[in-house]
Parts: C-alpha cells; sequence; structure tokens
C-alpha cells in the first residue's frame, strides 16, 4: 500500500468544487419539496409538543395518587387514634361545652385565668365576639 502526499491546494480545490455543487442543488428547491419539508417540521414539532404533555400529565397523575395515597394513610391513622381517644373518652365523663363555643383549647403551662384574659384580650383587639373566634392552642414562650 502506497502513502502518498496531498497538497493543501488539491484539497482547498476539492472543497471548493463540492461547496459549488451543493450550493447550485441548495438553491433550486421546488414549491411542492419545501411544502414537503414545511409540513414535515410541523409535524415533528407537533409530535414533540404532545410526547412532552403526555409525560407532564402522567407524572402531574403519578403525584396526585401518591398525595392522595397518603391522605388515605393518615386519614386512617387519625381515625384509629380518634377511636381510641373515644375509648377513653368514654370511660370519663366529658364536661358540657357552653353555647357558640368552639370547643377545647390546649393549654400549655398556661393557668385557665390567664388563658381567659388572652381570649379576651385577643377578641377586644379584633373586634370580634369571643364565641366567632376558634383558639386551637395558648403557649406560653420562655
Amino acid at each position: 500500500m502506497e502513502i502518498g502526499t496531498i497538497s493543501v491546494e488539491t484539497v482547498t480545490e476539492a472543497v471548493s468544487e463540492i461547496a459549488e455543487k451543493a450550493a447550485d442543488k441548495g438553491d433550486k428547491l421546488s414549491i411542492s419539496d419545501a411544502a414537503v419539508t414545511a409540513v414535515f417540521g410541523y409535524a415533528v414539532v407537533f409530535a414533540g409538543l404532545l410526547i412532552l404533555m403526555i409525560v407532564l400529565y402522567c407524572t402531574g397523575a403519578y403525584f396526585k395518587s401518591k398525595d392522595a395515597k397518603g391522605k388515605a394513610e393518615k386519614t386512617a391513622e387519625a381515625a384509629s387514634s380518634a377511636k381510641n381517644s373515644a375509648n377513653t373518652a368514654s370511660a370519663a365523663p366529658a364536661a358540657p361545652v357552653a353555647p357558640g363555643s368552639a370547643g377545647h383549647v390546649k393549654l400549655f403551662d398556661v393557668p385557665d385565668k390567664e388563658a381567659a384574659m388572652i381570649m379576651a384580650i385577643v377578641a377586644d383587639k379584633m373586634q370580634k365576639p369571643l364565641n366567632e373566634l376558634h383558639f386551637i392552642s395558648i403557649k406560653e414562650v420562655k
């Protein structure tokens, strides 16, 4: 096998001839060929968008089902804990709730008298009746 040397001029001439032939062919695109190329391009873009939409829809459905499953588990845990607390509550008689009351308030290191004053102050500052407010818990910040 014989290895020959190629001059830079030969390579340059060959590249320029190929470029001239490609330029001559590339400029002559018929209207029907252009229409087919455009329709094919639009179809490719539309198919890509459709695939992206399907992927996003499936991802959303997956996370919604995962969220619903988690909520169902939390609801089951809450029901079982409510059942357990109902069993304990049935053993001890429940105190009657005052009319217009919003239920029980959890107190953390706060005497009943101070909690009542705090609730009255909050109701006064908000200019709302006390029975329209719902206090979940009151905790002393140390």
